[in-house]
């Protein structure tokens, strides 16, 4: 239920009231209530219907960039924005480019966001078939309280009476007329055509063993097991929801930035034909069900037979409360030296654990140390993310001796259970010719304040030689909204290399190029995270608490992990810095200005304290007034 005040409760009464004398001569077959979606904008950002609830009303007009007759409507739509501001507008486009709709708005001025249909499912099950042609929604319910065009004058009478609790009845009168002349201009929607329903056997196992049925298996990570037609029946209100908020799969990049191994994204073309199917009933078909001729079976270790398993040593997880990041090792019990090229994890119970990090240290690290699990890091763990596989020609050096570390985080789940998480290890038959490196774009100083629902976050890493990027990670908790990373070239250029425009906290993916991506000396990485801290998010634990970063979910990270190596180096020659990487570190989240070098009044107030005016003279030893990479490495080695 909502928690908005009673007044709105009275304003729904009221307004149902005043449109009830309304008719819309196709109202037999027009959409009563409007279903929940998430589609992307033209500018990239990530819009859903459901969350737009504050507005007074909720009013989605169908854009097509080809429509001669918008040149008429447009203006009364822009005014109906100027005067109803407690309403919200959104365009959909279903049948153009994301490219194409942004140079259009650019084009017409538009301040309002035009979503991409891409895969057409939107705007068909809304039953928009003309641009022009728009609904008002009661942002109480989802219904739809008119149907009609931007160019009938009622429009703006019923955007008044969602908005203004003491509205008076609307008189009586039919749109029908609204619709005369619409087809004129080119501005009837380019659907797809579906002249058949999709076949069960044919069409949608073909899909769901693509796309699905690697976690809805026996014992996977999904809620329920694929394993026959009556299961998929079953479920298949719920999974036409999760695709069309984009919940499911589990892919959250967006898909015109970059090319990604393993995208596990659904393509529009199947989209549609899940959705159309589910739709049309999810009909069985003929012949036999595809899903009872092979019975899919999760494997023990994806990747093979490994070289090596190591068992973390058990920890029991009480049914409730907070249990604090653990910090195992397990000394390494080879007497050789080895290269790990690939690895995986698997949970003892993947119910609480929520995410492992491992490494290899020469010695088990000190108390205070528990963070040098990234200075020879292997892999992490998360669901959807369980196996790892280093890039062609790299590998992660562990000398004989020492021990793998590990970071464990345990999320109870009102059930005491214990959990024994294993590991198997692959070596490279081969030397391989490079190290592979990976660095944190990090910033632990953030401060996300209450009750903002876009909060941003920013930091950077400069890369101090040439270097190849292979992989990227973004990660935030439960506030996290939206994440990318963007190249800031040395000569100003930039470059999104990755949008992840709808953050999902439950599943953290590695986003791996299918070219990686070269970068030359002195570029920057650039890793921004915007933070939903409003009552609006509905994993908020507390909308009201200002949120500094933490290990606890309930905190939150500023965190995006690269996977690269050093061009100009190799694995006979290696040239790799820790120090130098966590001094570069160091400087990418305070320099707030991103000029590479950090001013007085950038530093944190303890530390520029601590310096004062005579020993910042001593360490500014190019005297150019901020302390760059190669003087804070300085001042952290002593030298």
């Amino acid at each position: 239920m909502s928690s908005r005040p009673n007044r709105y409760y009275l304003r729904s009464v009221v307004t149902l009231l005043s449109l009830a004398a309304l008719t819309v001569s196709h109202a037999a077959s027009a959409v009563a209530r409007a279903d929940n979606f998430v589609l992307l904008d033209h500018t990239g950002k990530a819009q859903e219907l459901y969350y737009q609830d504050d507005a007074s009303a909720v009013i989605v007009v169908a854009q097509a960039n080809a429509c001669a007759n918008a040149a008429s409507w447009l203006p009364d739509l822009k005014a109906l924005q100027e005067n109803s501001p407690d309403a919200r507008i959104l365009m959909i486009n279903s049948q153009d480019s994301r490219g194409s709709i942004a140079e259009y708005a650019a084009a017409n001025d538009l301040d309002m966001p035009v979503l991409h249909d891409s895969a057409q499912i939107i705007g068909q099950s809304l039953e928009l078939n003309q641009a022009g042609e728009v609904l008002v929604m009661n942002p109480e319910s989802w219904e739809v309280v008119y149907r009609g065009y931007v160019s009938n004058p009622e429009l703006a009478q019923v955007v008044q009476a969602l908005s203004d609790t003491e509205a008076q009845t609307l008189p009586a009168g039919s749109l029908a007329q609204a619709t005369q002349g619409a087809d004129a201009g080119n501005c009837a929607i380019a659907y797809t055509a579906s002249h058949e329903i999709p076949d069960y056997a044919n069409d949608i196992v073909p899909i769901l063993d693509k796309n699905c049925r690697a976690c809805h298996v026996e014992g996977g990570i999904g809620p329920w097991a694929m394993s026959e037609y009556i299961m998929i029946k079953g479920f298949a209100p719920m999974m036409r929801e999760v695709i069309r908020v984009k919940r499911m799969p589990p892919w959250h990049a967006d898909p015109e930035i970059g090319h990604w191994q393993n995208n596990a994204g659904l393509s529009d073309a199947d989209t549609r034909t899940l959705i159309h199917w589910i739709e049309a009933g999810a009909p069985r078909g003929e012949g036999d069900d595809p899903l009872l001729a092979v019975k899919a079976e999760l494997p023990t270790w994806p990747l093979g037979e490994p070289d090596l398993v190591l068992e973390i040593p058990t920890f029991e997880i009480p049914a409730t409360g907070v249990v604090d990041y653990q910090f195992p090792v397990v000394a390494n019990p080879l007497d050789h030296d080895v290269w790990v090229e690939a690895a995986t994890i698997v949970p003892g119970d993947a119910k609480v654990v929520h995410h492992v990090l491992m490494g290899s240290a020469e010695k088990a690290p000190e108390e205070n140390d528990r963070e040098s699990v990234f200075e020879n890091y292997i892999m992490g763990y998360a669901p959807g993310n369980e196996s790892a596989h280093m890039p062609e020609g790299t590998g992660v050096f562990v000398p004989v001796g020492g021990v793998y570390q590990f970071q464990l985080h345990y999320t109870p789940t009102g059930v005491a259970t214990t959990d024994t998480t294993r590991v198997a290890l692959y070596f490279a038959k081969e030397t391989p010719d490079n190290f592979l490196r990976q660095q944190v774009v990090l910033n632990p100083r953030l401060k996300i304040p209450p009750n903002n629902p876009a909060h941003t976050e920013t930091a950077y890493f400069e890369f101090w030689d040439d270097a190849t990027i292979y992989s990227l990670v973004p990660h935030s908790h439960y506030r996290g909204k939206s994440s990318s990373f963007e190249l800031v070239y040395p000569d100003g250029d930039r470059e999104l290399i990755l949008s992840v425009p709808n953050y999902d906290f439950n599943w953290q993916r590695t986003y791996s190029f299918t070219k990686p991506k070269v970068v030359p000396e002195g570029t920057k990485i650039v890793h921004q995270t915007t933070y939903d801290n409003s009552a609006k998010n509905p994993s908020n634990p507390d909308p009201d608490r200002e949120v500094p970063w933490g290990l606890q979910s309930h905190d939150e990270m500023l965190y995006g992990s690269v996977s690269f190596s050093w061009n100009n180096e190799s694995s006979d020659v290696p040239m790799h810095s820790n120090l130098t990487a966590g001094s570069a570190q160091f400087v990418g989240f305070l320099d707030k200005d991103m000029d590479g070098k950090l001013a007085k009044e950038e530093l944190p107030e303890r530390m520029r304290e601590r310096l004062g005016w005579f020993k910042w003279w001593f360490v500014d030893t190019n005297f150019d007034g901020g302390l760059d990479v190669a003087e804070i490495e300085a001042m952290f080695s002593g030298d």
